[in-house]
């Protein structure tokens, strides 16, 4: 049976014509113009979707330098910061600068920042803990602005380009750690119930109950917001309790120092009284009182990974591997040790 002989790409004009407008109109969508009326845009978008269509890549004719853009769902804190270094050095070296956005604390941009970035028409588009919607999606791609997206906040459609580390080990390691030191009374302050590796470090630290035969108390599972004050006031009420937890693995290293802080409030000695175990191997996680044992999730090599990543798809090449997930490494300091009279 003979192969189907492939439909022509449609050009410009031909979608113009379709739709009923001028072909400087679909132009002003493709570049992202805010002078098109709301109708108009929606059905040449529709058209363009419907005929797959997409923009040959070409370098913006700015003056300034090539760009990309880097978008945060929040960023507000040191966690953040490493990324940001790991992709502006990477992207500095390649010549190409760097257009830094909070996303609000969404963890998909509203429409409005899509637009802008279709105007900049950057090399390409990383987006940290935030997703795009599938209409969305196909914006960046219909011209040709590819996209990367690092740490996940849920499952993505097969294709798209990802970079992680393995927070199920990172949880298992972490809860390990505290199981061979002695503990049976464990407590867990993860990130957003609704984040992927906010319940990917809590399977971990599931199975290695598991796998130790020692059971969960599911009262001592809480779902903070990585941030410091998340973890103070979890550890405040965790460690108020009659039946306190003799450890903490905290969801990021934030998150331990609001602990760190509770338990001193509480007349705690860490870790004589509690042991902290945090994530992240942020450079203050050295400097804490005591020194915070941590789970190192690799944040400027994730960084580096993507910007290499990204700016290899923007040449038109095709990296080695779409879905990159790294190893995590347990960093013991001097915030876990053996529970009282162990």
């Amino acid at each position: 049976m003979p192969n189907p002989i492939p439909r022509p790409a449609a050009t410009i004009s031909a979608i113009a014509a379709e739709v009923g407008v001028s072909v400087p109109t679909v132009s002003k969508v493709l570049n992202g113009r805010s002078d098109v009326a709301p109708g108009t845009r929606a059905r040449v978008e529709a058209a363009l979707a419907r005929h797959r269509y997409k923009r040959r890549p070409r370098r913006p004719a700015t003056a300034g330098p090539p760009l990309l853009d880097l978008a945060f769902h929040e960023l507000d804190s040191a966690w953040a910061i490493e990324i940001v270094r790991g992709v502006e050095t990477t992207a500095a070296a390649a010549g190409v600068g760097v257009v830094l956005s909070e996303l609000g604390g969404a963890h998909r941009p509203q429409q409005e920042w899509v637009d802008a970035v279709l105007a900049r028409r950057p090399q390409g588009v990383i987006l940290v803990l935030s997703t795009l919607g599938q209409e969305q999606q196909y914006q960046l791609e219909s011209r040709s602005i590819p996209f990367v997206v690092v740490d996940t906040s849920g499952e993505l459609p097969g294709g798209v380009p990802t970079v992680g580390s393995n927070n199920w080990g990172g949880g298992l390691a972490a809860t390990r750690h505290l199981i061979g030191l002695g503990h049976r009374r464990l407590a867990v302050i993860s990130g957003p119930e609704d984040v992927l590796c906010s319940r990917a470090r809590i399977d971990g630290f599931r199975s290695a109950h598991d796998e130790a035969g020692v059971p969960v108390d599911p009262a001592l599972i809480r779902h903070g917001d990585f941030t410091v004050d998340g973890g103070y006031r979890h550890g405040k009420e965790l460690l108020g309790r009659a039946d306190r937890p003799t450890a903490v693995f905290a969801g990021s290293d934030m998150q331990a120092l609001g602990v760190l802080r509770a338990a001193r409030e509480l007349g705690l000695d860490v870790p004589r009284d509690l042991s902290v175990v945090g994530y992240d191997d942020l450079p203050l996680a050295g400097w804490t009182g005591p020194a915070l044992t941590t789970v190192d999730q690799q944040l400027r090599t994730q960084a580096v990974t993507a910007t290499t990543m990204l700016l290899q798809l923007a040449r038109g090449e095709d990296p080695p591997l779409r879905r990159v997930e790294l190893a995590t490494d347990l960093i013991v300091r001097e915030s876990t040790a053996p529970p009282p009279n162990a």
